[in-house]
């Protein structure tokens, strides 16, 4: 239950992570004094229980035995050991991950000829070392025992041979007729390969057709470049040479193709050591509630089909103000109210002051002609060619949902005998309106290349399993146009093929190596000698100087006026019953491609703070306008259409507006997958693929049970995060000096009986002396952490964490060893938002090791808080006295009943825990004596960035620093120098190793707060 209080706002720096919490409700009550939940013990449901053994041997447990690189055998010595391998030390290899028209490069970590963790490559430019949630947790699709292993025709299992018997057959008689009749559904891609095998197959079969789409892309932004600039070309957003950046409803931080570029380049502007320093500034206009926006310096509430109308009320505010801006004429502007209105004035003139250092962007669920007038005004600030740089990818193949639609309409028609789709799953994603699935059933010869036999490949002919990225051969250009090798990592597990070979087999007629067409390729790519340049491609990862170059444009063209002037810039009127949905991509799950991944499925919503599950979002307001409670489930009618699913209140949600996340609800996707959450996909149509107007919606009486980490680790009201502005900043550098952990809005008698809670303690034993040797510690940005949780994943995949499933999530019992907390600060309706990763704080002082019995977690030399697995007995009175909630119990043996292969992903260097022993962070020790013993097998200390934990080394912020605090020349002892610096609950003397650096915001001192 979430009650909201009409008119309940807030006054001074209170932070709050629920609605439940801001209440105080008797249900939060309970759940914050009651951390280890009755019958904690106790597994009362057999049922329950068999589904949780069923969930963790599938998302865990993985491939097959058949499917090993090596067969079933007994341990034995190799025969002739493989060159450059030494049993225990990882290997690393450089490959790429495609990500439709970007690619990242990696580093992937290889023990004994299993992938077991990703890494990413500090040579690419395009994420340069970082990574974010969803790559780290790709390797553990690798592994998904739901992967198809033959290729099956008609649902009968087959063989490549057969299929390439076949396709022999088909390749033959289409060459009479050119193609007719044969066409090709892909997903977009940017590969030189792809592009040169594409090129192929039109040449030989003319009359055939190549389409390409995906459910979520920028097809709205290359719409108006076309229209722009006479053909598509690539944007490249630099935000790292912007000062001011606006955001346009677009998530960049988060879920956006280019999140991990993005956030690099942006947080690189808020990075500062001192009051002295410069800040970039960043405003958000918005519907729901983003990644992006929580990291917004003013952040805008407003209808999603107001932005247009929004943008173009600031373009008209510009060019009041003297800035000149093409394409203009003719259009109305709009007349801005509320807030919206008093933003135009102090935004202009400060996108005014940052000419050609400023940078607009507009989100993928805007239309082309918003992004056509987002064009206008960069080209007329000068941010073209700065900020914001096009090239002319030749080897992209761009989405077109008006392809799709045509290709459809022709297979219902029975114009199209044989359709070959590579990827994708439009029968599950497609337009509700399209109807593709019953189009599909008219098509004679249907072939379907996919990972698994999921919704389209069970109503096609043939099946083929696709090869993942870490066990074929490709390339890929990211969205500057850098060329990546992707070189396997291991033999296919399965009888799989990549989309190059297929392509090449249909382009062709006859079957080819992966290895053999990309060298093909490249032959033309690589200058000089060619062995030379590609063993230095596949060494680094990256083709050197294949960047493309910026091409210079005009934004001043006729095409701004043709793109805008169809388009209805009016504002749109609100009302409960005619509310506004908005679709947005799930971070977690995609569009769906990522249902079977466990690791993503528990990692929390970074705003709704939920696991396992989707639900339709609304702000407090309409939700109380609407009757509607958390975890009600509610009917949504939508031209025609109808849905139910649960809600969820978000403050700060636009009112009367709902949120709808794609990715879930899928019938094929696998054991984890199947049956999780809602198909959102059943509401939208070719003609509102990101949002509708005019639906209903109303509250069917009935409940339904989410699982949420909100109030996880509460800390009891105390202001664990401390924040303040760049000029409160400037006026007081050493404001983090004296910060009570005694809440403020606390009344005196209250306050009192904090103090003698917080009086300092001394320690209970004889500490080491810590002033000599390797001394570790750590630094958390609190101004430049996003949120984004790749840290969260990262240290799951390298520290064997488990899944425990969405009941026992529902009990506090997730296994995640950094959380990261989300909090909300300021009035209900409207609130901003601040996040904390939360790992355990090493303390010197620890409160945890005065209350074990059996010293299971001690201190060692070099500051560690560690435990001893075979001393734990589970009593959990560490974690009762632990003041940060951040050790972990395992409740149940969650690796017990795993197949052996679960050891195809699990990290060997660290120890696969069991039920009843408590665990928590440790600083990656294993990493720290990796680094160790490399540093004495070469007679010298280890070198400062040479050790770092998952957790930094995934993080897209560079917001974590670890490393020797005895080295006061290391970037962390120089960090922990910065007057931001502050220990969390500081005053209870546990004298923490992880130190925070209080968050600054920069907001416009013209803006009205």
């Amino acid at each position: 239950m979430s009650p909201i209080k009409k008119g309940h706002t807030l006054t001074g720096k209170q932070y709050w992570r629920s609605l439940d919490e801001l209440a105080g409700t008797p249900e939060f009550e309970d759940w914050l004094h009651r951390e280890f939940p009755q019958g904690a013990s106790e597994w009362n449901n057999a049922w329950s229980r068999r589904s949780f053994l069923t969930l963790m041997g599938a998302s865990l447990a993985l491939a097959g035995l058949s499917g090993c690189r090596r067969p079933e055998e007994h341990i034995v010595p190799y025969v002739k050991k493989p060159e450059d391998m030494v049993p225990g030390n990882p290997l690393k290899y450089a490959t790429a991950i495609p990500m439709g028209l970007h690619a990242c490069g990696l580093l992937v970590e290889s023990h004994e000829g299993r992938p077991t963790k990703i890494e990413g490559n500090l040579k690419h430019p395009a994420n340069r070392g970082r990574t974010d949630a969803r790559i780290q947790a790709s390797v553990l699709d690798l592994y998904d025992p739901d992967r198809s292993t033959v290729p099956s025709r008609g649902g009968v299992r087959s063989d490549w041979t057969a299929f390439v018997s076949f396709w022999r057959e088909q390749f033959v008689a289409f060459q009479a007729t050119g193609g007719e009749g044969l066409a090709v559904l892909s997903e977009t891609f940017s590969s030189p390969t792809m592009m040169r095998l594409r090129r192929a197959f039109e040449a030989r079969f003319p009359n055939a057709r190549w389409v390409a789409w995906d459910p979520i892309s920028d097809e709205n932004r290359y719409e108006a470049i076309r229209a722009v600039l006479g053909r598509v070309h690539q944007p490249v957003f630099h935000y790292d040479r912007a000062k001011v950046v606006l955001s346009l409803e677009s998530d960049f931080l988060l879920t956006e193709p280019e999140a991990v570029t993005a956030t690099l380049g942006f947080t690189s502007g808020r990075r500062i050591e001192s009051e002295k320093d410069q800040m970039n500034r960043l405003y958000v206009v918005e519907s729901l509630y983003t990644l992006t926006g929580a990291n917004a310096d003013h952040r805008l509430r407003i209808n999603s089909s107001d932005v247009g109308a929004f943008a173009l009320a600031v373009a008209g505010e510009l060019q009041r103000q003297g800035l000149a801006i093409e394409g203009l004429n003719g259009l109305t502007v709009p007349t801005m109210t509320g807030r919206a209105a008093e933003w135009l004035a102090p935004l202009a003139k400060d996108l005014l002051r940052a000419r050609g250092e400023s940078l607009i962007v507009a989100g993928s669920g805007q239309p082309a002609a918003v992004h056509a007038l987002v064009m206008a005004i960069n080209g007329a600030l000068g941010n073209l060619d700065r900020t914001i740089t096009y090239v002319d990818n030749r080897d992209a193949a761009y989405p077109s949902t008006s392809g799709l639609t045509k290709l459809t309409a022709d297979m219902a028609a029975g114009k199209v005998s044989a359709l070959v789709m590579i990827g994708g799953n439009p029968v599950y994603n497609a337009p509700a309106d399209l109807n593709f699935a019953a189009a599909l059933s008219k098509v004679a010869t249907s072939v379907h290349l996919s990972s698994r036999v999921d919704e389209t490949s069970a109503a096609t002919v043939w099946h083929i399993p696709r090869s993942h990225y870490l066990e074929m051969w490709g390339d890929a250009r990211s969205l500057d146009g850098t060329l990546s090798v992707i070189q396997p990592l291991i033999e296919p597990l399965y009888q799989s093929v990549s989309e190059v070979e297929l392509t090449a087999l249909l382009a062709s007629g006859e079957s080819a190596r992966g290895y053999d067409l990309v060298r093909e390729t490249w032959a033309g790519l690589v200058t000089g000698n060619f062995e030379v340049g590609w063993q230095t491609a596949l060494l680094n990862g990256i083709l050197s100087d294949s960047a493309l170059p910026s091409i210079p444009v005009n934004a001043a063209q006729v095409g701004i006026a043709q793109a805008m002037a169809s388009h209805g810039w009016s504002l749109r009127p609100t009302a409960t019953t005619n509310l506004e949905v908005v679709f947005h991509p799930c971070y977690t799950t995609g569009d769906g491609t990522r249902a079977n991944n466990g690791w993503l499925h528990e990692l929390p919503d970074p705003i709704t703070k939920l696991s396992w599950d989707n639900v339709a979002t609304f702000s407090p307001k309409t939700a109380r306008e609407l009757g509607v409670q958390n975890e009600d489930i509610v009917s949504i009618q939508l031209q025609g259409r109808e849905l139910s699913i649960a809600a969820w209140i978000v403050p700060g949600q636009m009112d009367n507006a709902v949120g709808l996340s794609f990715g879930y609800g899928r019938e094929k996707a696998g054991r984890v997958g199947n049956g999780v959450g809602v198909d959102t996909y059943r509401l939208r149509d070719s003609q509102n693929m990101y949002r509708a107007g005019s639906a209903t919606v109303s509250n069917t009486g009935r409940r339904y049970e989410l699982a949420t980490t909100q109030d996880h680790g509460s800390m009891e009201g105390r202001p664990i995060i401390l924040m303040a502005s760049l000029d409160e900043y400037r006026e007081n550098p050493d404001f983090i000096t004296g910060a009570s952990v005694i809440p403020e809005f606390m009344a005196e008698s209250e306050k009192a009986k904090e103090r003698d809670l917080v009086r300092e303690y001394p320690s209970s034993w004889k500490e080491p002396d810590y002033s000599t040797g390797y001394q570790w510690g750590m630094s958390i940005d609190l101004t430049t952490c996003t949120g984004c949780q790749a840290c969260t994943v990262a240290c799951q995949a390298e520290n064997n964490i488990p899944i425990v499933g969405k009941e026992q999530v529902r009990k506090g019992r997730e296994m995640h060893w950094i959380r990261v907390d989300r909090y909300f600060t300021g009035d209900v309706e409207d609130p901003g938002m601040e996040h904390q990763p939360m790992p355990c704080q090493h303390c010197e002082n620890a409160p945890c090791e005065q209350v074990c019995p059996v010293a299971a977690t001690v201190h060692d030399t070099e500051g560690l808080n560690v435990m001893v697995y075979n001393r734990c007995i589970g009593t959990r009175y560490c974690s009762n006295n632990c003041p940060y909630k951040v050790r972990r119990f395992n409740f149940f043996n969650y690796t017990d009943e795993y197949p052996e292969t679960i050891k195809m992903v699990q990290n060997p260097e660290v120890t696969v825990r069991s039920r009843g022993v408590m665990e928590k962070c440790t600083y990656c020790v294993q990493r720290i004596n990796r680094g160790k013993q490399v540093a004495k097998l070469e007679n010298r200390s280890i070198r400062d960035g040479e050790v770092t934990p998952a957790c930094a080394q995934a993080c897209p912020a560079e917001a974590i620093v670890f490393g020797n605090i005895n080295d006061s020349e290391s970037r962390v002892a120089r960090v922990k120098r910065i007057n931001r610096t502050y220990s969390l609950l500081g005053e209870l003397n546990t004298q923490p190793r992880t130190t925070y650096l209080a968050s600054i915001r920069n907001p416009n001192p013209e803006m009205k707060a």
